[in-house]
């Protein structure tokens, strides 16, 4: 693609690295029949070409972002199933991250919107805060009908999305020691929301970490990922977050690893080097960062795992979450590990299309969200699994709130057949394949 930067323009890294990207892309067209919001609705403006060239025009003219533009880049996923496809290497990601901080800084949005927006900038990222919030919405949570009947379609969303039970309470800094001789150590992002919402996530991957003599660090310091205000193009406040969790990691000695089991926020982590390229101070350690990092899922394939025959061979449609299959490239891993451990993988049908959840977008487009959603339930349900397993919170958030199949992290099927316990999703949900195990779930 031809562009048409300026000198002074092209002075700017950000504008110099769009422009990179703006000509490897050829026009091609082959990202359109994978990204989700065309696949829905056919409209060329939802796909990542059209995109490309709203964002082209936006910023080679160097002027604010209007409505039309900010509506079709507020639709895009960030899924990146686009750059799997794209034969060309168009980066994707970057360009339309920094089309959204150029709409942060340029677009005024609707009074409604940016209101929702900075309650979830302040909220979800803060453990604390977001814990207050789920309190309050557990009250609200009856009435998401009627604010759905009443047009306030994202607060209806908000309510639906939000757990029945009390949110737990985050975990503190500290050291979990490994069983027996030390083998390695790590550190692990104990996540803004897992804590709250899923701690069975962070127990599970502690539990089969230290069983197999992996040491086990939560640091001071280590907070949100800043991959929610990043993909909301609040750009100051997520350089904010990598900065303090760089600083918290970089002060860990003997790290192995960086452990992450909440692909969304790997992607962004694996991306810290990139992120912080253009900082002195920060480059070098952020780029060491992104090199330790690892999905749990990928650390795991490496260990030699020991099934203690505690699962049954449950049939396991494994959905692949969008950040870890498109943003981390990481396929096979815990399909295999999964499968040596004795369970029945399926693939879900169209698995390169996004369930919806996307961070925050389930929230800011709850239409499309529940759509994708919908099909994405419906091709599952039809493989007829025992168990759903992804390897992101925001996806099992989602795809449970469309079925009444039990959805559980892959780290709790893995820890459950190393000799952890049953997942609790599925303890009160008895499986075909373990009618005849009677004692298999306890």
């Amino acid at each position: 693609m031809q562009t048409n930067f300026t000198l002074a323009q092209l002075a700017d890294p950000d504008i110099a690295e769009a422009d990179k990207i703006l000509r490897a892309c050829v026009h091609c067209g082959f990202c359109t029949a994978t990204c989700p919001t065309y696949v829905l609705d056919g409209n060329e403006l939802d796909s990542p070409r059209g995109r490309i060239y709203l964002i082209k025009d936006m910023l080679e003219q160097d002027r604010p972002a209007t409505a039309e533009v900010t509506r079709h880049i507020d639709r895009c996923l960030s899924c990146l199933s686009c750059m799997t496809t794209c034969p060309s290497g168009v980066h994707y990601m970057h360009l339309v991250d920094h089309a959204r901080s150029h709409i942060k800084d340029t677009y005024r949005r609707p009074l409604g919107d940016r209101l929702l927006r900075v309650m979830l900038a302040k909220l979800m990222p803060y453990p604390r805060r977001f814990r207050l919030a789920l309190q309050a919405a557990r009250i609200g949570k009856p009435f998401a009908p009627v604010a759905a009947a009443f047009g306030l379609k994202r607060l209806a969303a908000m309510l639906r999305l939000s757990p029945w039970q009390a949110p737990c309470r985050p975990l503190a800094a500290q050291v979990f020691a490994p069983q027996g001789a030390r083998k390695g150590r790590v550190a692990l992002l104990a996540g803004c929301v897992n804590d709250l919402l899923m701690p069975e996530i962070n127990a599970a991957t502690i539990g089969v970490l230290t069983r197999h003599g992996i040491e086990v660090v939560l640091p001071h310091g280590a907070g949100c990922c800043g991959s929610l205000v990043h993909h909301m193009g609040r750009e100051a406040e997520a350089l904010e977050q990598v900065r303090a969790n760089v600083d918290a990691w970089s002060a860990v000695g003997g790290l192995d690893a960086i452990i992450i089991n909440t692909s969304g926020c790997g992607t962004t982590i694996k991306d810290y080097g990139f992120m912080l390229r253009t900082n002195p101070v920060y480059a070098a350690r952020a780029a060491r960062v992104s090199a330790l990092a690892k999905d749990i899922s990928e650390y795991l394939a490496g260990l030699p795992l020991r099934p203690q025959g505690n699962a049954p061979p449950l049939v396991v449609a494994y959905h692949a979450a969008c950040s870890l299959q498109h943003g981390q490239r990481i396929i096979r891993q815990p399909k295999e590990v999964l499968t040596k451990l004795g369970f029945v993988v399926k693939d879900v049908p169209d698995g390169h299309l996004c369930c919806g959840s996307a961070g925050t977008y389930n929230i800011l487009q709850p239409d499309i969200a529940r759509r994708l959603r919908e099909r994405k339930v419906g091709t599952i349900e039809r493989l007829r699994p025992d168990v759903i397993a992804a390897g992101n919170i925001g996806c099992i958030t989602q795809i449970a709130a469309g079925t009444d199949l039990p959805t559980v992290h892959t780290v709790e099927l893995i820890d459950w057949a190393t000799g952890g316990t049953c997942p609790p999703r599925l303890r009160d949900h008895r499986p075909r394949a373990a009618m005849h195990r009677a004692g298999a779930a306890d």
